[in-house]
């Protein structure tokens, strides 16, 4: 059974979890040529190394942020998102 652990509920059974991607700059619709905006939406980056992307823990519907090495497989470990403008 593979864990990874969560930061609110600690480790968990993977099949309580639901990937959704890597953690991706925002860009300004309105100001991004449509080439950009269409190669931003549509196209992975698919390098290898370390990516940051977003989890969540399906039982308590709690989103976080998980390092994980795409070549390995491995977590490199799990935390919190940042608070933005101030609010957790």
């Amino acid at each position: 059974m593979k864990l990874l652990t969560c930061p609110m509920n600690g480790p968990r059974n993977i099949d309580e979890f639901q990937s959704f991607g890597p953690v991706r700059d925002l860009i300004d619709p309105d100001a991004t040529p449509d080439a950009d905006w269409s190669r931003s939406l549509f196209r992975a980056e698919n390098r290898r190394g370390v990516v940051v992307e977003w989890w969540r823990h399906v039982p308590s519907n709690y989103f976080f942020l998980a390092e994980r090495d795409i070549v390995s497989n491995v977590v490199l470990r799990t935390y919190a998102p940042p608070a933005r403008d101030g609010k957790p």
